[in-house]
């Protein structure tokens, strides 16, 4: 694997996002290797529980990486989110405790996963949000997923202003389970895994299915949504333009640092 870690704790699977230099932001071949281990720990009964966490202390993970989406077009971004079907799919099927240890910000993408985790386990300095309007992304999929969780008002005023929201204020929502100092996140996270993976394992996965079956019409209408609507985002240009200016003032940024 070259983009996550993996780590056996028990019978438990630690899979680790690990792109720390770029605040474990993911692209395509290292959204392919997480979905190998969905798919390998969904099957093996040596696993009992997935923790999933990102490397470092700053990111969970900060979403698509703007690198590998700058220059598509609407037919690309229609694949694309094709892809991202198949990846959410896997979350959402995943028959055996999914945990997510929160250790920095989750934006956009990486929120949306974080809430398709069944626990989460986070520190006050963690952030949360969907600020994919401020990239000139057409945001489709992270407000179905809000909805289901926080009503139709909230997920409006969390799309259009792109705001993170703080720790505190996720907790509050319900959406942080268990808020802990950042040095306890893994332990907690590990713990809740165990004990999950302690309960009869039958009744486990057919509850999981069960939350699956009830949210499945709506998660495949988000989907062909996304694809048409990312299609036209895409096709408008102003992804590429809003890209093109967040990757011009970083480097302001950078050579004002130097």
């Amino acid at each position: 694997m070259d983009f996550i870690k993996l780590e056996r704790v028990g019978n438990m699977t630690v899979l680790t996002l690990n792109r720390p230099d770029c605040l474990n932001a993911w692209h395509t071949a290292m959204r392919a290797e997480i979905m190998q281990v969905l798919r390998e720990a969904a099957t093996d009964p040596a696993v009992g529980a997935l923790v999933m966490t990102g490397a470092g202390d700053r990111a969970f993970c900060a979403g698509q990486d703007l690198n590998e989406a700058r220059d598509f077009d609407g037919a690309r971004a229609e694949t694309w989110i094709g892809e991202w079907e198949t990846y959410y799919h896997l979350l959402r099927s995943f028959p055996k405790p999914l945990v997510m240890a929160l250790n920095g910000t989750a934006a956009g993408s990486a929120f949306q996963v974080a809430l398709l985790g069944d626990i989460r386990v986070a520190h006050e300095g963690v952030k949360m949000g969907q600020p994919e309007i401020n990239a000139g992304i057409a945001s489709v999929t992270g407000p179905w997923i809000m909805r289901e969780m926080l009503g139709l008002s909230r997920t409006i005023e969390l799309t259009l202003t792109g705001r993170m929201m703080t720790a505190r204020e996720c907790h509050q929502l319900g959406l942080i389970h268990h808020l802990v100092a950042p040095e306890e996140v893994r332990a907690r996270a590990l713990a809740i895994a165990a004990e999950l993976a302690a309960k009869p394992p039958v009744a486990l996965r057919l509850d999981k299915q069960r939350f699956q079956e009830m949210t499945e019409a709506g998660f495949r209408d988000a989907m062909k949504a996304a694809a048409r609507l990312h299609h036209e985002s895409y096709e408008s240009g102003e992804p590429a333009r809003m890209m093109q200016a967040f990757f011009a003032e970083r480097e302001q940024r950078r050579h004002a640092a130097r």
